[in-house]
Order: structure tokens, then C-alpha cells, then sequence
């Protein structure tokens, strides 16, 4: 269920900073570090879940220890810009594990996809399957990122 228009206070702000920080932490760790109870902070959580405010807890692995070191950006021009053919392409992303991001993009490119790879020859693996799912390409542009600067998931409050 999601409610409309959800007002953010001070500590709810806070609850969702020590969230993105440490989402295993008990409510009760959760309320200490933000100057609640428990049961307060539990039903400041539950009313952000409800809203949709918090989506989903989940853990973040580290990419380079299970193997996915390569970072990879591909832009994507298409000669095809129809709802059917957006549903297709929606549909063939959610196919390939390896991509872990996807954007419609306003400018000169259609989409940009961020994808973990193994090394380059993995990403031509999955290069090649992409061409056999992603019909009516004008144009792919592949970026290798050659140093990971910055990468959060905390959004800033």
C-alpha cells in the first residue's frame, strides 16, 4: 500500500540515514541513534514501508569478491522508439543478471545500462546476447570504467 504525500520530519530523515548506513541494526539500535523508543521508532519505520519510502532492505556485495570487477557502460541509440518495442526491450533487460542498471536517457542516446561483468571477454558474452534480444539497434557504445571513484546506494537527506 502506498500512501500519497508523506510528510518527512527531522527523525524520520535520521531513521532513514541509520538505515541506509546499517539496515541490520534493531529498532531498538535504530531508535537509540535517533533519540527514540522503540514502538515510536518501529511505527516511523512501518509508515515509510507502507509509503513506499523504503522499498526494500536488502545486502550490498561487494562486486570484486564474488568475481565482477569490470564495470561496464553501454549506450544504446535504437531505430525504434514505440511502446511494443520499449516492452520487448524492458522485458530482454530483465533477462540478463548482468545488467544491474537501466535508463531511458534524454539527449543522443536512448538508453544507458550500467553492467558487473567478469572481464571484457565476459561482457562480449553477454554483448553477443544482447544483439540477438535487442532488435532494431542504431547503435552500441560500450565504456569501461577503469576506477570506481564513488558509488553509494544512501541517498543524500
Amino acid at each position: 500500500m502506498k500512501l500519497e504525500n508523506v510528510e518527512l520530519d527531522s527523525i524520520d530523515r535520521r531513521i532513514l540515514g541509520t538505515l541506509q548506513q546499517d539496515a541490520t541494526l534493531s529498532i531498538q539500535a535504530v531508535g537509540d541513534k535517533v533519540g527514540l523508543s522503540a514502538n515510536p521508532c518501529w511505527r516511523r519505520i512501518k509508515r515509510m514501508e507502507e509509503a513506499g519510502i523504503i522499498s526494500r532492505r536488502v545486502a550490498i556485495v561487494d562486486p570484486a569478491s564474488v568475481g565482477l570487477g569490470t564495470t561496464v557502460f553501454v549506450a544504446i541509440r535504437t531505430r525504434q522508439h514505440d511502446p511494443a518495442w520499449l516492452a520487448a526491450f524492458a522485458r530482454a533487460v530483465e533477462t540478463i543478471d548482468e545488467i544491474t542498471e537501466c535508463h531511458r536517457m534524454a539527449g543522443d542516446v536512448d538508453y544507458l545500462l550500467k553492467l558487473r561483468v567478469r572481464d571484457i571477454a565476459d561482457y562480449d558474452r553477454i554483448y553477443q546476447r544482447m544483439l540477438s534480444r535487442f532488435p532494431d539497434l542504431a547503435d552500441v557504445t560500450a565504456t569501461f570504467s577503469m576506477e570506481e571513484m564513488k558509488s553509494t546506494t544512501a541517498l543524500p537527506l
